[in-house]
């Protein structure tokens, strides 16, 4: 065979062979592609196509971000009130209801708006009422800031940070009713996490808003929407003419009362106090204090445990009501605050103002409205004298008032910060919160205690630190651990003088624990051992 037959017979092989291997391949991807189709023929949802869930990304979002900066320094509170007889409860008012004469009585204004379970006031179980609110953290020592009307006149106050499962005994260190804000301090809390504090001032109509806080008892939920309107006032009410509120359609419900309203830097802009409501929940109409006013109160607090405002002792209605408009334009004014009373006794009675005086420059400054009275006034020093400008008759004058303090001139509406109930001293020593009493030889001969030890829990206190360990009468303790300098230290406890012992050592703040034993159900005779730990709580109760 010639080099050319050759050539021509190696060709031909090769094309046969690669024939025969596609029709091979087309063959094989037939069957495959009849399996396939068969198989989906006989899926149960036929031509359906599996779902692919995408790799986690991360999205861009300023929400998330001011959510996981904040929500560590926002606490949620819990009050405990014991049922007395004698309590009152006008402070604990309830959501503006519009169709209610007169504003929905804003004289009853939060009712029901700290408590999360519904109805007027807190909900009672076992002669004892239990309410929700929340707070921020302000200061990396354990200072909260919150609402007046979350621990006004309750009788425990309890603190539980996200991410912690123990609850903090709080207490009061001043509060101030006129503006419903508070300040509470825990102790025993390490690492805390203060807020930034914004300026409200910068506030605008349409920023974005966001609100954190325990509404209903759910920890750190979070609701985000615009601010709505500014400087929102109850002018028929009084009492509250210290709150210009910030309004929001941010979510705010039961228990997000004293929590912080945040703009998209992460700071606080105000102190959410309260909702409009047909129903007590949420409506899209909510208010906040600014912050701005929060801060001068809470360092009012810190500084005095109150907050002292000047007075005159005047009462004036808003320049805009039609009287007060006929009293200025017969005056020949378009400014001024009209006066329609002087508190007898008070320093402008004794000065010489009248009913009917209008009020129109402080210190050579015009005075333009009621607001700018107060905002002088008010942060005048008590015993300070103010030279106030006065029309009389179309005639003006001048009078020199010393400035009293508001608390005592008008003691009925602004008299409640001044001897604050809950501003309690800690105490020197701490208390576990029940009785206890030796064991005697057949209760031990009964427990199979073959050495002498053990104290019985005869009595437990309600909402005490050995209630809060779950301790019940009947249980043995049998040792007490705590940390001297550092080092851990277990006490044996033999005697009720073992526990006084220990008691003495202890501060406010301090962990224990305790080891017990209890039965395991009341009608079992088997006895269980079991250890309870907790932080003691901040005064002896």
């Amino acid at each position: 065979m010639s080099f050319v037959d050759r050539i021509r017979t190696q060709k031909l092989l090769s094309f046969t062979l690669m024939l025969f291997t596609l029709s091979i391949g087309i063959v094989l991807g037939t069957l495959i592609g009849s399996g396939v189709k068969a198989a989906k023929d006989n899926s149960q949802a036929p031509g359906a196509t599996p779902l692919v869930i995408p790799n986690p990304v991360e999205l861009s979002n300023a929400f998330t971000q001011i959510a996981k900066q904040v929500e560590p320094s926002v606490v949620n509170i819990s009050v405990t009130y014991n049922a007395r007889p004698s309590r009152a409860r006008a402070s604990q008012r309830r959501p503006v209801n519009p169709d209610d004469g007169d504003n929905g009585g804003v004289d009853d204004f939060f009712r029901r708006f700290i408590n999360p379970f519904g109805g007027d006031g807190p909900e009672m179980q076992n002669n004892q009422g239990k309410a929700l609110g929340s707070g921020v953290v302000v200061d990396a020592a354990g200072y909260i800031l919150t609402n007046n009307h979350v621990v006004d006149k309750a009788d425990r106050l309890q603190v539980k940070f996200p991410g912690d499962a123990n609850q903090y005994d709080a207490k009061v260190v001043g509060t101030d009713p006129a503006t419903d804000l508070a300040v509470i301090r825990v102790e025993g809390k390490q690492n805390l996490t203060p807020v930034k504090i914004g300026n409200s001032d910068a506030v605008q109509v349409g920023d974005w808003a966001m609100a954190i806080g325990s509404p209903f008892g759910f920890d750190a939920t979070v609701t985000a929407g615009i601010i709505s309107a500014k400087e929102r006032t109850m002018n028929d009410d009084n009492s509250m003419q210290f709150q210009h509120f910030l309004q929001t359609d941010a979510a705010i419900n039961p228990g997000n009362s004293g929590g912080p309203l945040l703009n998209m830097r992460g700071e606080v802009i105000g102190i959410n106090t309260a909702i409009a409501s047909h129903t007590g929940g949420y409506q899209g109409i909510g208010f906040a204090l600014p912050i701005n006013t929060a801060a001068a109160v809470y360092n009012e607090i810190i500084k005095n445990g109150k907050v002292t405002r000047g007075s005159i002792g005047v009462t004036f209605i808003p320049s805009d009501e039609p009287r007060a408009q006929a009293a200025l334009k017969a005056s020949g004014t378009n400014d001024g605050v009209f006066i329609i009373e002087a508190t007898p006794g008070g320093p402008a009675e004794k000065a010489g103002l009248q009913k009917g005086d209008i009020i129109v420059g402080v210190n050579g400054k015009t005075i333009h409205v009621g607001d700018d009275l107060l905002n002088v006034v008010t942060t005048t020093p008590v015993g300070n004298t103010l030279n106030i400008t006065v029309l009389r008759d179309g005639k003006r004058d001048n009078y020199k008032i010393v400035v009293g303090n508001m608390a005592q001139i008008f003691p009925d509406q602004f008299g409640g910060g001044e001897q604050n109930e809950q501003a309690k001293p800690e105490g020197a020593s701490v208390s576990f919160g029940m009785t206890i009493v030796p064991l005697t030889d057949r209760q031990r001969e009964n427990m199979d205690l073959k050495e002498k030890g053990g104290v019985r829990v005869a009595e437990v206190e309600p909402n005490s630190f050995a209630d809060d360990l779950h301790l019940a009468a009947g249980d043995v303790i049998l040792s007490i651990g705590y940390v001297v300098k550092g080092t851990p230290v277990t006490q044996p406890v033999s005697s009720v003088e073992d526990v006084k012992r220990v008691q003495a050592l202890l501060k406010p703040g301090d962990s224990v624990k305790l080891h017990i034993l209890h039965r395991d159900n009341p009608r079992s005779g088997t006895w269980v051992s079991d250890y309870r730990a907790g932080v003691v709580p901040n005064s002896a109760r």
